[in-house]
């Protein structure tokens, strides 16, 4: 779950990370109240959506004046913002985040991830803040610094020493950076955060270190214990049938192509989609229905996967280990009568129960496409949805 830089920035503060002055609007009004409220004679007004590239595509102006705050918000909510990250349809802007400007004498880079490689929390930073740092990593590598932080001991003194060297940091500095580092050490546990970002982390002109945005990514898998960060969510950042998915407990993600894909298990899922690349189709979506799938989520499934106007062909995949295969067959059936499928539909069963689900498939009556394996069903349905 991403939450807005605004949001970001009210942990920070809670967590003692230093952030510049700013509150959120959602209307022109409230935006050049916000101003007024904060003082000063410069002002940055930036969209809040869930991407980044915000400069690039607009979303982040500054304004000289109270009128221009309101102007400048006028011109962004409502619309949708197109930025390297959103693709061509954007996303959209409801609020706005109205900041004090900032004196800049340096733009930092940091970050703190989970390292599936390393299997720890791992710290990023760079010298080469206010950059995309994709762009750093993949030119000039020996830019960026990590470490990487024990569970057991956490983040150490000298790690924090090591990174603040690497960023030219002065003495001043170096204990300021070790005290942020050691709270969003914090953050990030406390949170359970997967990502957190500050780019740019600045040295204003007072030569303190202050967080000019940020960037946090909530662990899903957490979320059952985080309620107070569940309320936060913003469901108009996200893609509309993946909220709807998890709402049933399905695991989806949209894609681009036309053959729709249902599964139960995530390595399988990638199997059959790199199947149905292989044979030359293009999935429209990743679904797993999980291991406890009923008849009714696999209803909801199909539902979800045929709200897709791009579908023309459906491929279920099913391995019956936790799953029956006869459960799975009696959902697809309960699917395709509720919902009127007008498309080819292709079922691959395999497992517990197998032969149940086959012949219930069988004595459906409906225009149902039977596979063999996994490699059947691929060429089926790419010759269908052709």
């Amino acid at each position: 779950m991403n939450l807005h830089e605004y949001q970001a920035k009210q942990l920070f503060a809670r967590f003692g990370i230093p952030v510049s002055s700013g509150e959120v609007a959602d209307s022109p009004k409230a935006a050049r109240n916000a101003a007024a409220s904060l003082g000063g004679d410069l002002w940055v007004v930036k969209a809040q959506v869930h991407a980044g590239g915000r400069g690039k595509g607009g979303g982040i102006k500054l304004a000289r004046s109270l009128d221009e705050v309101r102007e400048v918000a006028m011109a962004m909510l409502g619309q949708r913002l197109v930025t390297p990250q959103t693709g061509s349809e954007g996303l959209p802007i409801n609020q706005v985040y109205i900041e004090s400007g900032s004196e800049i004498e340096r733009e930092l880079y940091l970050s703190m991830l989970v390292d599936r490689v390393a299997e720890r929390v791992t710290f990023m930073a760079s010298a080469a803040g206010g950059m995309d740092i994709e762009e750093v990593a993949a030119t000039t590598p020996e830019k960026i610094f990590t470490v990487t932080v024990n569970p057991a001991a956490g983040l150490q003194p000298y790690q924090a020493r090591k990174l603040g060297f690497g960023l030219g940091l002065t003495a001043p500095q170096m204990k300021q950076f070790g005290v942020l580092c050691t709270n969003l050490c914090k953050l990030f546990n406390d949170c359970d955060l997967s990502l957190l970002e500050i780019n740019p982390l600045i040295v204003n002109g007072s030569g303190n270190l202050v967080a000019l945005d940020g960037k946090i990514n909530v662990d899903d898998n957490a979320l059952f214990r985080q309620a107070g960060l569940v309320s936060m969510r913003d469901p108009s950042q996200e893609d509309e049938m993946e909220s709807r998915a998890a709402a049933h407990d399905l695991n989806y993600v949209s894609l681009d192509g036309n053959i729709a894909c249902m599964v139960n298990g995530a390595g399988l899922a990638m199997a059959t989609m790199d199947l149905i690349k292989l044979h030359g189709g293009e999935p429209a979506n990743f679904l797993d229905v999980g291991g406890g799938a009923t008849p009714d989520r696999v209803a909801e499934a199909f539902k979800l996967i045929l709200s897709n106007a791009s579908v023309t062909a459906i491929l279920v995949n099913i391995f019956g280990g936790i799953v029956r295969c006869d459960l799975i067959a009696e959902g697809i059936i309960q699917a395709v009568r509720e919902v009127n499928v007008g498309v080819p539909v292709v079922a691959r069963l395999e497992g517990t129960n197998v032969d149940k689900g086959k012949k219930l498939l069988a004595d459906s009556g409906l225009d149902i496409l039977a596979a063999d394996d996994l490699t059947d069903a691929a060429k089926k349905v790419v010759a269908a949805a052709a």
